[in-house]
């Protein structure tokens, strides 16, 4: 089975290709689909693979840039992207990412890059997924609430709500983002987008696992809007990363074009579906793609010196085989609603074209 694998020339490893072609196309598809570079998934699979950590950042950030330019390009045209928020946001992203990538320069030197990346990736998809839960709960609760009433929730309404607090802060300049259809102080998407710049350089994403719902939940974009804006400002400030972790010679290029190649197709599949699939339904698959996430890296956490090797090498094996099996179950998901949707839309506009019967 030797055949199956291939070695990398900068980091010296050697990976199971076919592992590398599933996260380009499925996570092409989930990130077109979520708003991100899907770096949350790719980052710990790549060093679950066998990819050193430092390698498994750079090398992911790198693929993911491309990726996520492709997937903007497709959101521009429905309109999901609110161009000029993405754009103040970069200011805060750029500051951030520097502050983290040198974070862990500094972790590597001193060898605890790989403990404290894992840890912290447990502790934040952690908090995501009670986000995201405790918001489809309260959304819920609001829905039987406007039922009775006679009324209907609006489609892209929240549950969690932190955005109203933060719009009370009116520091000037005060502006108006059209396509988000917000107005609120330029500070606030500035220091959001520093705090997940910041986490990103030290996880090695794009930010996007973070900035979706933050735009949501923080900076109260419509799902739709913040999944598009997100990937303007994941493509951007991926571009910057890749360059940086280059530069320090963490980047395995052979790798990240494997990726590319399958997620330029994924992607378009991905953007597409989120016409079919909104607010509240994009929220509880992103939910669960985490939650899974978390358990794939909690089973390389668990492992200890004194644990015999066969029971490591079981453990790798099926938190390895949970990421792929979970990028391939969450893309096919994504594909069968897709179908699904433009199938109805199709026959809908046939039914309206057929002339009245007499």
């Amino acid at each position: 089975m030797d055949w199956l694998y291939t070695l990398m020339p900068i980091s010296g490893v050697s990976i199971f290709w076919p592992g590398l072609i599933i996260l380009g196309v499925g996570v092409g598809i989930i990130g077109g689909f979520f708003g991100m570079g899907g770096a949350w998934m790719v980052t710990p699979a790549l060093n679950l693979l066998g990819f050193p950590m430092a390698f498994a950042i750079g090398t992911d950030i790198t693929h993911m840039a491309g990726k996520s330019l492709i997937s903007t390009m497709r959101h521009g045209k429905f309109g999901n992207v609110d161009y000029t928020l993405g754009i103040i946001m970069l200011v805060g992203t750029i500051l951030g990412f520097e502050v983290g990538a040198r974070l862990i320069m500094l972790l590597e030197g001193l060898g605890y890059v790989d403990v404290v990346v894992r840890w912290l990736y447990v502790a934040l998809l952690t908090f995501i997924a009670w986000t995201v839960f405790a918001d489809i709960k309260k959304r819920k609760a609001k829905e039987e609430a406007a039922a009775k009433e006679g009324k209907q929730l609006d489609a892209d309404a929240a549950g969690i709500e932190w955005h109203k607090t933060l719009h009370k802060m009116k520091i000037p300049p005060m502006i108006h983002f059209k396509a988000a259809g917000i107005t609120c102080s330029a500070w606030v998407p500035i220091l959001v987008s520093f705090a997940t710049g910041a986490l990103a350089g030290i996880l090695g994403i794009g930010g996007g696992l973070i900035r979706m719902p933050a735009l949501i939940y923080l900076v109260g974009c419509p799902t739709h809007v913040a999944v598009g804006t997100d990937l303007f400002e994941v493509a951007i400030s991926g571009l910057y990363g890749a360059a940086t972790y280059t530069m320090k010679g963490r980047t395995e290029l052979v790798a990240a074009m494997i990726m590319l190649i399958g997620a330029a197709v994924g992607a378009q599949v991905g953007a597409v579906a989120t016409k079919y699939i909104k607010g509240v339904g994009i929220r509880k698959a992103f939910g669960c793609a985490v939650v899974g996430c978390a358990v794939s890296i909690l089973m390389k956490l668990v492992q200890f010196e004194a644990m015999p090797g066969w029971m490591k090498d079981f453990l790798n094996g099926c938190a390895s085989a949970l990421v792929l099996t979970l990028v391939t179950l969450m893309s096919l998901y994504i594909f069968v609603r897709m179908v699904q949707g433009a199938k109805m839309e199709l026959a809908m506009k046939k039914a309206k074209q057929q002339p009245p019967q007499q």
